[in-house]
């Protein structure tokens, strides 16, 4: 008797997908927790397993398909078990080992793929495609799942290592010549595209700007770098400064953490930061949450896996969900100055951008600085200008004054503590050689 193949149970947040590929054809044997097809929706690729061992009889929703939680895209048949399969494989097996045991180690080789080649082996029809578009053998490639399937993710990667990302983008271009191409919007640039729209029809969105010199920052970074990296096993980069100084800096104006929910605004007592990080699917922007108890190692930590995470396409629903406030780096790009958009229902937004060396007057000298602008974009109907600017000014001191985040103490603070641990150590000291110390 045939069973129902569905979708799994999609979160809250997300409402439909998109059916981007099927690993599995009509005819085809699989095990239980065999991935059987996968579904693109606007923020994660969800995987459809199988519950258990069958045999795909009939696919009911092809690929391309948008479909909602819970619904059957196909059927199958619990006939075939692993027991099954490997009585009927063994046989042949070894009549093959009887026929040919000189060339053992030939049938173990992956082929080689061309664009008229058909790939053969544990690999999906997207995931074919892709490697035949980035000129890849399968012999290279690493899989990450079980019974040995190839992915795309497991190609992309490879690709990576290999320094071959960008010949897609190129042949495209070379395709395109005097005739329009048109082609579909992906999922995910479909809902991005709708979101901000929302975004802007929903919000009182300005932006207000300031510039950071990040002299002590990057003296710091030079000095610790490599004492850094050898304890923690992560690099000292400048996201997690900015972070760090963020999430100071919200605690201290818990409105700008704040969001609008109805006729009410929510204050939250955490700092969950969304970090915008650019992948094959486009920008997600996963979120660390609770920054406030991390420290700045920690937090690089959490940049580092997500962005992993990201370029493999494995990033989970928790990984993506929430936020109180969002970074994005537009500077990795090489971008000078730019105004970013609200991600709703948070409030604020902080740009970073390009690190530029500038002629900047210090101290009534003339010094090359390397500079940054930042960008804050606000909801008004929450913010006011001034709130808007007192942040932007508090990372912009935080930021030029690193020490004081590493300390605990705020910029303003920072002196006041230095001075507070001196006098605590002479303290300590006459309290030591002082005759009337009880002995």
């Amino acid at each position: 008797m045939a069973e129902d193949i569905k979708s799994p149970q999609f979160p809250e947040s997300i409402f439909e997908g998109t059916l981007s590929t099927w690993l599995k054809k009509e005819g085809d044997t699989f095990e239980q927790d065999d991935v059987l097809a996968e579904i693109e929706t606007d923020k994660v690729v969800i995987e459809v397993t199988a519950q258990s061992d069958g045999q795909l009889e009939k696919i009911i929703i092809p690929e391309g398909s948008v479909i909602k939680s819970q619904e059957t895209i196909g059927n199958y048949s619990k006939k075939i078990t692993k027991k099954d399969n490997k009585d009927k494989t063994k046989p042949k097996v070894e009549e093959v080992k009887k026929a040919q045991p000189e060339k053992k180690e030939e049938v173990m080789e992956s082929p080689k793929i061309t664009s008229k080649q058909e790939v053969k082996g544990k690999i999906g029809p997207a995931a074919k495609k892709l490697l035949q578009e980035k000129n890849l053998t399968t012999e290279n490639i690493t899989p990450t799942r079980k019974k040995g399937i190839i992915t795309k993710e497991d190609i992309l990667k490879a690709a990576e290592n290999n320094q071959s990302v960008g010949p897609e983008k190129a042949t495209e271009k070379m395709e395109i010549k005097g005739d329009s191409k048109r082609v579909p919007m992906s999922r995910l640039r479909s809902v991005v595209a709708k979101r901000l729209l929302e975004s802007q029809a929903q919000t009182a969105s300005l932006t207000t700007f300031n510039e950071v010199d990040l002299f002590e920052i990057k003296k710091l970074r030079e000095k610790y770098r490599e004492s850094f990296e050898s304890k923690y096993g992560v690099k000292l980069g400048f996201m997690g400064m900015f972070i760090k100084a963020s999430s100071i800096a919200l605690q201290d104006m818990p409105i700008v953490n704040a969001s609008i929910d109805g006729e009410d605004v929510v204050y939250h007592g955490f700092q969950d930061i969304g970090v915008a990080v650019s992948s094959e699917r486009g920008l997600v922007v996963p979120v660390i949450k609770n920054v406030q108890e991390l420290s700045i190692a920690e937090i690089e930590k959490e940049v580092r896996d997500y962005s992993i995470k990201a370029r493999e396409g494995k990033l989970e629903m928790d990984d993506i969900t929430g936020g109180t406030f969002t970074i994005s780096n537009g500077g990795v790009f090489g971008s000078l100055l730019s105004t970013p958009i609200l991600n709703p229902p948070q409030s604020a937004i902080l740009g970073m951008h390009k690190i530029q060396d500038r002629p900047m007057v210090i101290e009534g000298k003339v010094e090359i600085r390397p500079m940054m602008y930042l960008a804050l974009t606000y909801d008004h109907r929450l913010l006011d200008g001034k709130d808007a600017v007192s942040f932007l000014v508090k990372i912009k001191e935080l930021l030029e004054s690193p020490e004081s985040m590493i300390l605990g103490c705020r910029v303003w603070m920072a002196p006041l503590c230095f001075m507070n641990t001196c006098a605590n150590v002479i303290l300590f000291a006459i309290f030591r050689i002082s005759p009337f110390r009880r002995r």
